[in-house]
Order: C-alpha cells, then sequence, then structure tokens
C-alpha cells in the first residue's frame, strides 16, 4: 500500500513547515476578498499560519498577509483570526 503524500505549508509567522490541516488558511478570492477559510478548500489564493499565538503576532506585526497577497489586509481579519486562535 502506499502512502499518500501529506501536503506540507509554510506559516507566515515562523517559517516552519507543517501539515496542512494543521494551519489557519487565509484566502484571497478573484473578486479580492480575504477571509478565513477553516475547512481549507474554498478557492483563491491562500495563505497559512500555525495555531501558536506568537506566529500569530509576529504575522500582524510584520504585515505578512499585506506581503502574501500584495494589498492592506483590514483589521477585521487579524481580528478574526486572533477569535479561531483563541478558540482552539
Amino acid at each position: 500500500m502506499v502512502q499518500k503524500k501529506v501536503p506540507m505549508r509554510k506559516c507566515l509567522g515562523c517559517g516552519e513547515s507543517f501539515p496542512k490541516k494543521e494551519l489557519i488558511r487565509v484566502v484571497k478570492n478573484k473578486d479580492g476578498e480575504i477571509f478565513i477559510d477553516l475547512k481549507g478548500k474554498a478557492n483563491g489564493r491562500g495563505a497559512y499560519i500555525c495555531k501558536r499565538l506568537e506566529c500569530y503576532e509576529k504575522a500582524y506585526k510584520t504585515k505578512r498577509l499585506n506581503k502574501a497577497f500584495e494589498c492592506e489586509i483590514s483589521d477585521d481579519v487579524y481580528q478574526e483570526m486572533r477569535k479561531v486562535l483563541e478558540n482552539d
């Protein structure tokens, strides 16, 4: 039996690679909307942050999502991500 390859993604906070399912996915779709995709299935460009608060803080302070999506990210997206982290 051949094992399936686990998709790995890099965290924007710490820069480490993790299995995709262990990360929080933020998506920018064709319409330019940016939102958190908890299922990991939404269409669009994805950026990932691991579920550690220090990675979130680092990504927020350095505006890593802005760089990843090449646009300004509203604080609403960051606030929503913080809520997801605190509920996990």
